[in-house]
């Protein structure tokens, strides 16, 4: 147990700049301690101890801000960060290596008792703050879901996940290497946005088209006129 939270902490140093100490990290991390306390409500929770579960769960909802089910299987070395406002539900799988930020909820879209109602996360999934991620599907290893997305189907290994509904703009081929802050890219465009920028450009072009084409149409009728004016001075 203490290999493994030196690991937990390891990896908090390791992926949050603002983080400086080790105790630091034990005594001020909310994700860290919502993880640990979910460790005990899961020990509960399959040991048949349902309730108590349940109730350790709350506990560490009320000090943490964090809500995750005990029946949720949480892999090594997660990392929430901020925490505040994270849901994760009953049957929600989390990889090793996952970053969670923020107001992300790992939801359920179906009522059935004993489905498969809540995501799976892969090994070194990013979700972004505010994303929810709704339903029974697999994001697969390395995939990235960026801030405020919604996302209600699979997504593949190594994928960037943004919008509403979420749209894939990266795939495995060409992740980035390093580690992205908040699931965002600056570089990378929404394809969306890129479609609606060759909108605006062409209406750009025909606008400037239609302006030197009026303009043309100006010019020969200001010579027209002036041809008229000179042929009346000369029949006169």
């Amino acid at each position: 147990m203490f290999k493994q939270l030196r690991d937990d902490i390891a990896c908090i140093l390791e992926r949050d700049p603002a983080a400086r100490t080790r105790w630091e990290v034990l005594t001020c991390y909310p994700g860290l301690h919502a993880l640990y306390i979910h460790k005990l409500a899961h020990w509960f929770w399959i040991h048949g101890l349902r309730w108590l579960g349940r109730f350790t769960s709350q506990l560490g909802r009320w000090l943490t801000g964090i809500e995750i089910h005990p029946g949720a299987q949480i892999g090594c070395c997660v990392f929430i960060d901020h925490g505040m406002g994270v849901v994760i539900g009953e049957t929600a799988e989390v990889g090793n290596g996952c970053t969670i930020y923020q107001g992300v909820t790992l939801g359920g879209t179906s009522l059935y008792r004993g489905a498969k109602r809540h995501p799976t996360l892969g090994e070194g999934v990013v979700v972004g703050a505010g994303a929810k991620v709704l339903g029974g599907f697999k994001v697969g290893d390395g995939a990235r879901i960026g801030s405020n997305a919604v996302v209600v189907k699979e997504v593949p290994a190594g994928a960037t996940v943004v919008g509403i509904p979420g749209r894939m703009v990266e795939d495995g081929a060409e992740k980035a290497a390093r580690f992205a802050a908040y699931a965002v890219v600056q570089e990378q465009d929404d394809p969306y946005a890129q479609a609606i920028q060759k909108l605006v450009e062409h209406s750009q072009e025909l606008e400037r088209a239609l302006a030197a084409v009026t303009d043309r149409l100006a010019q020969l009728e200001r010579d027209a006129e002036a041809a008229a004016r000179d042929h009346l001075r000369a029949v006169k």
